[in-house]
């Protein structure tokens, strides 16, 4: 846990008392800090006071004495409708920060890499940190993945802290300085949080902000609001603009051409057998990691054994087993269209599950990779709509349940394949209707097909 007495003399209200709400109280408990905490959810206000926390009705709160208002990311702070806590912090001219903020205060001296993009956040900074510690360098890995920003552990001045960053959290940001900015892309997403596309795109790029001279900004320029955001970041100057590019020389930059990544040097890295990194997007997560590592002066040799070793991350197309020519692949985390777009155009002979609660435009946006798929099968809330937009384009079964669709994309795939094939979960919906979480949702496919007859177990045992 992240030591916070540097900031005694302060005080905090807390408010959304989950995994990163919990451990921010403790840490400012810990430290002697006084610090009020909240959250709608009774359950949840009762854990907080099972480890002493001190609750305070939001109305009683004399924002006068409060220093700042640390508030969970996923809780409206502007749009739709801001939650009542945070309209009253900002009316009383209260900042509002989130636990990463903290962490930049209490370890100032320390460097961090930021990582932030529509999807391949998690792949990218998890992959920076396996390259790190395979090269012998101190850092923890966390933020908006695995572990919350107050829990991770305290580095020398040496060390550093690679951080998957949302949206959400950016906005939150006052004096937090990314050393290593990584932007990978950018698609629509979380409008109802920004406003509008221009609303989201701002809120990422808050992750340049106060870089300073010697800091280094990779940005992948693949589609068309990132290489806006690179037109301008690479005036800036002092900041190291690094482009990565996929099937195209680039520049001083990083490309992905025929197998072999490339960097500005003409130096080449193979990266066609890397089973956890498959598909193209994966290209460009590592090209980002790599452009990312090479300015932490990170040897070649290095960053091409950390490609080699990375043992991928739960649900993100993950390997969780084998039977005969068949794989089976969790990537729960495909939560929308763009998602398994990138999981589907990964394989052939795709047995695809999905389903679940839809996103706007539900899989209309995935019909240029439907000649992948032999078979798909439905499940969840998007059932009706999903069948509809399926209709004369793919064959589909109604299966209701993910153990119902497992149990008929194993009859069929093993039934019909004659070459490799894949049975793969990419819901490219959220997970609520069913799960607790997309997390809960992959843990049980990989149980399922763990559990299949006959079915050797591939990847990491979770």
């Amino acid at each position: 846990m992240i030591d916070l007495s540097v900031l005694k003399g302060s005080s905090y209200v807390v408010l959304g008392l989950a995994r990163s709400g919990l451990t921010t109280v403790r840490a400012l408990m810990a430290a002697g800090i006084d610090c009020v905490a909240w959250d709608d959810n009774g359950v949840a206000r009762e854990q907080a006071a099972k480890i002493g926390a001190r609750l305070a009705e939001p109305s009683t709160i004399d924002w006068k004495k409060i220093t700042a208002l640390v508030i969970s990311p996923g809780i409206p702070n502007r749009l739709p409708k801001p939650h009542p806590v945070a309209a009253a912090a900002r009316a009383a001219g209260t900042p509002l920060i989130c636990d990463v903020e903290l962490l930049a205060r209490a370890q100032p001296r320390n460097r961090y890499v930021g990582v932030t993009g529509t999807n391949g956040k998690s792949t990218t900074t998890a992959l920076i940190g396996h390259i790190l510690e395979t090269a012998g360098a101190s850092c923890e890995v966390g933020g908006n993945i695995g572990r919350g920003a107050l829990d991770l552990a305290p580095l020398g001045p040496q060390g550093i802290y690679v951080l998957e960053l949302s949206s959400y959290q950016l906005e939150l940001l006052q004096t937090f300085r990314a050393h290593v900015a990584v932007w990978l892309n950018i698609t629509p997403d979380h409008i109802d949080r920004h406003g509008d596309m221009a609303g989201y795109v701002a809120a990422k790029e808050h992750i340049f902000e106060r870089q300073q001279e010697g800091d280094c900004a990779v940005v992948g320029i693949d589609d068309d609001y990132s290489r806006a955001v690179f037109a301008k970041v690479s005036k800036r100057g002092g900041i190291g603009a690094v482009p990565v590019a996929l099937d195209r020389p680039i520049a001083a930059g990083i490309s992905f051409r025929a197998g072999k990544l490339i960097d500005a040097d003409g130096y080449l890295a193979n990266f066609v057998d890397v089973p956890t990194l498959p598909g193209e997007h994966n290209a460009q997560n590592a090209a980002c990691a790599w452009a990312a590592c090479r300015w932490l002066r990170v040897a070649r040799e290095d960053i091409a054994q950390g490609l080699e070793t990375y043992p991928g991350l739960p649900h993100r197309q993950e390997r969780v087993a084998a039977l005969g020519k068949v794989i089976y692949v969790n990537d729960s985390k495909a939560t929308n269209a763009d998602a398994a777009a990138r999981a589907l155009a990964s394989y052939r002979n795709i047995y695809w599950i999905l389903g679940g609660q839809a996103k706007e435009g539900g899989v209309a946006p995935l019909e240029p990779y439907f000649d992948r798929v032999r078979y798909a099968f439905l499940i969840g809330e998007a059932t009706d709509l999903f069948a509809g937009q399926l209709a004369g384009k793919l064959p589909f079964e109604r299966c209701g349940d993910l153990q119902s669709a497992l149990s008929a994309a194993h009859a069929r795939a093993q039934g019909e394949a004659t070459d490799p094939a894949v049975v793969l979960l990419s819901p490219a919906c959220a997970s609520w209707d069913q799960w607790k979480s997309y997390e809960h949702r992959g843990d049980a496919f990989r149980a399922m097909a763990r559990a299949l007859p006959g079915a050797q177990t591939v990847g990491q045992a979770a």
